[in-house]
């Protein structure tokens, strides 16, 4: 049983009210705490060495698994919120980012890959934000799923970064990262269009 089978399991047993619609409800709550990772990410700054660069993954991955976690707890317990819906992505958005701008000045990340990144990230939100205000909701893509979870294997292997396993961590990262790239970039363009096809032709 994997560790995120196991964690569902335990949630099915708790008393959680359906449909709950407070703010502070246990997704969003979950989705807080996992933006408490950020300061730990702060010591890339350091440069830390095999285990110090290990640990900090450590707190990276877990930070990454509670986002499976808070999104089937709010899905199976119908406790889905506006505030939700904004604010799981904002923190997946605000983790990575954090990881990978603390790694520019260690050398593991190119700036322009992180430019790029956070550039997409920014029209995509405003595109959303302006199709949400003209009535017209753009879902997450399964691209841009895609792209997050691209995202977290290659800021996980990249904060490892020295050899483990028997495998190049920096290289695994690299390659992941070009990936979520090109993922990011393609995905953009799916909004884009998206966007121009029920916004503003319309």
């Amino acid at each position: 049983m994997s560790s995120i089978d196991y964690l569902k399991r335990l949630f099915d047993r708790l008393p959680i009210e359906k449909k709950s619609r407070h703010v502070f409800n246990l997704p969003n709550t979950i989705t807080m705490l996992r933006m408490c990772v950020i300061p730990a990410l702060f010591f890339l700054l350091m440069a830390p060495e095999q285990i110090g660069s290990l640990v900090i993954a450590f707190f990276f991955m877990v930070a990454a698994l509670t986002d499976f976690l808070d999104g089937y707890i709010a899905r199976k317990y119908e406790i889905v919120t506006t505030m939700g819906k904004y604010l799981d992505p904002l923190a997946d958005k605000l983790i990575v980012n954090t990881a990978m701008i603390m790694m520019i000045p260690i050398g593991r990340v190119p700036a322009w890959i992180v430019a790029v990144t956070v550039l997409r990230d920014l029209v995509v939100d405003g595109i959303r934000t302006i199709s949400s205000a003209e009535g017209f909701v753009i879902e997450a893509s399964r691209l841009g799923k895609q792209k997050t979870i691209a995202q977290g294997f290659a800021v996980t292997a990249l904060i490892i970064h020295y050899p483990f396993f028997g495998a190049d961590a920096h290289v695994v990262g690299m390659v992941m990262l070009y990936i979520s790239l090109f993922l990011a970039i393609y995905s953009g363009i799916e909004y884009f269009l998206r966007f121009y096809r029920e916004v503003i032709i319309k």
